[in-house]
């Protein structure tokens, strides 16, 4: 569900504005109304600060380093430690080119030998002229050497490598590639490239240090920017009126939240207002949900935060996610290996990592019963006869086609409580009469599904279709006049055929079920093989193939059977629900590690 805000409007005098904001921070309750407007150069060079300081830290996360930790520097040189971070990497990049650009001219000048160029030069001085020849060494031609004085150097398969000397007013016409003249001896090049490399590992020596005692220091002046950006951006929300002498703030408290807020208020004599926003004021989103339905929330966050008026889906796709993921895995051994490993690694992990475990715990849960009722354990078929020993557990399980009808069964199911949900919304919000027409599509829906399927109603069902058309086409818009109504209505009775589409969409689950089952099936049949056709390593292998088979059996289903149900739940579902979206989280003007 969303929590309720109050909306609150302060009036401080500017001699107490920073003192106000302190208190209120320490509170770490009031969420601040933003305003309209660009953010000014003060803030966005505490931004361009917060910047540098988080992507040292990620860099130096990144960095493997075997020694001993030392001593963590202090809390006020994070700052210019990022600072200095860039400036090493800059350099170090810097230097990183100039060595990739050494390394390309050793390479280039290894096949010529260690010779000095100025030798090259005396020649030219003395009238000679030396030119630098290669070829492939099939073309190579000895005839050349009969009419100038040549000299190959090196030959390296493909290719040979040779000079032509001669004066310099003669022409040289030899049918091969002429190189320029090197500028610089290889055994010069490669000190170069020995220098640059040492300058390249001190500042890996640097970074190293960095890695091992800044991130303390990083980590507070973080904390500290994010801290003074949160100020400004409040100073900057504030309006300023009797001639700046008093201070306007406007913010949302969630409901439950406010007792201290108002005892500061009396305490220090600042008057204020409050009372439920309007819709205009756009309050921020604050979610509050049962412990299962709370692990799901970041699911519904990748999509998009509800906005603050309609209804918080959570909790009502939060089982179908569940069963959705568990129909895609769709073998109960795997379910069995998710449970497992998610609950042995959730002894040890760090407590922020425990609600994604515990998600994973569920969703292991759910593939195992889905494994059980479509019969499938580790690629195993439980429906063939050789399992006929399990007795009557088998007539609970389902074959491909009950599988296939299941499939579109859950699917019809969640685009009914979609447009339940979506009926139920637009009651809060604008009154019954606004409801009408998803009523209307409701009744629609299951009538031509009763209809074209079992016929449960005895014809009763002709009626009631009509009844739904007849409430899609006069109260889709209550605003609208008749024929407006009617025009309307008309048009959104073409949106029929996308029902049916979201439908077969839900097939899906199904087919990502049936391929997990095929592949793990696939496995067993290759392991099998390896067992019975390699003598002595054929039990050893077979071991290993089943292991590996099935892990990565497991990672790339587990991964479709992740994102198919996100799809149905961000699109079918959402659509059904009449979702909108575009709700702004609760950020409360707080201390880092006191906020919500």
């Amino acid at each position: 569900m969303i929590v309720p805000m109050k909306k609150y409007i302060f009036l401080v005098h500017h001699s107490d504005y920073v003192e106000f904001l302190d208190e209120l921070r320490a509170l770490g309750v009031l969420h601040v109304q933003q305003q309209e407007g660009e953010p000014t150069e003060e803030l966005l060079e505490k931004i361009r600060l917060q910047k540098d300081i988080r992507d040292t830290l990620a860099a130096l996360r990144h960095r493997i380093v075997t020694r001993e930790e030392g001593e963590a520097l202090s809390e006020a040189g994070g700052i210019a430690i990022a600072h200095t971070f860039r400036e090493l990497t800059d350099k170090q990049e810097s230097l990183q080119q100039e060595l990739n650009a050494v390394q390309k001219e050793i390479t280039f000048l290894k096949p010529w030998g260690d010779f000095s160029p100025s030798s090259v030069r005396l020649l030219e001085q003395a009238g000679l002229r030396v030119r630098f020849f290669t070829c492939p060494t099939r073309k190579y031609d000895p005839a050349w050497q009969e009419e100038y004085p040549l000299e190959i150097i090196n030959t390296q398969p493909p290719d040979t490598y040779f000079v032509a000397i001669a004066p310099r007013e003669q022409e040289v016409s030899i049918d091969a590639e002429e190189l320029p003249p090197p500028e610089i001896g290889l055994s010069s090049l490669m000190a170069k490239r020995e220098a640059l490399q040492k300058q390249v590992d001190a500042i890996d020596e640097k970074l190293d240090n960095f890695t091992l005692m800044a991130q303390p220091a990083l980590e507070a002046a973080l904390k500290e920017a994010e801290e003074s950006i949160q100020l400004v951006r409040v100073v900057e929300n504030t309006r300023k009126e009797a001639e700046d002498r008093v201070m306007v703030l406007k913010g949302f408290v969630p409901a439950g939240r406010e007792e201290q807020l108002k005892a500061l208020c009396e305490s220090k004599d600042i008057p204020f207002l409050s009372g439920r926003p309007r819709p205009e004021d756009n309050p921020p989103v604050l979610l509050k949900n049962t412990a299962f339905s709370r692990l799901f929330e970041p699911i519904g966050e990748l999509f998009s935060l509800p906005a603050y008026r309609e209804m918080d889906l959570t909790p009502f796709f939060a089982p179908f996610f569940m069963m959705f993921f568990g129909f895609c895995l769709g073998d109960a051994g795997y379910g069995l290996v998710v449970l497992a490993a998610a609950s042995l690694y959730k002894l040890r992990a760090k407590e922020s990592l425990k609600p994604t475990l515990s998600l994973a715990q569920f969703l292991g849960v759910a593939t195992i019963i889905f494994g059980a009722l479509t019969g499938t354990f580790f690629g195993m078929n439980l429906l063939e006869e050789q399992y006929a020993w399990l007795g009557r557990i088998r007539d609970f399980m389902l074959n491909s086609d009950q599988a296939f009808n299941l499939a579109l069964i859950l699917g019809g199911v969640q685009i009914l409580f979609g447009l339940f949900l979506q009926a139920f919304n637009k009651i809060r919000q604008f009154g019954f009469l606004y409801s009408l027409a998803t009523f209307g599509w409701i009744i629609l829906l299951i009538s031509l599904a009763d209809m074209a399927t079992v016929g449960l109603t005895g014809g009763v069902s002709t009626y009631t279709a009509w009844l739904g058309l007849g409430l899609i086409l006069f109260f889709n818009d209550p605003k609208a006049s008749f024929f407006g109504r009617l025009g309307k209505g008309i048009w959104e009775l073409y949106g029929i055929t996308g029902f049916f589409g979201d439908l077969l969409s839900y097939i899906r689950l199904f087919a990502l079920g049936i391929s997990s089952a095929i592949l793990g099936f696939v496995v067993n049949d290759i392991s099998l093989q390896i067992k019975e056709g390699i003598p002595y390593l054929g039990p050893v292998l077979f071991v290993v193939f089943l292991v590996v088979g099935h892990g990565a059996n497991l990672l790339i289903s587990s991964l479709g059977s992740f994102v198919h149900p996100l799809r149905l739940t961000f699109v079918e579902f959402y659509k059904s629900a009449g979702f909108t979206g575009g709700g702004k989280p609760y950020k409360p003007f707080a201390k880092q590690s006191e906020k919500a």
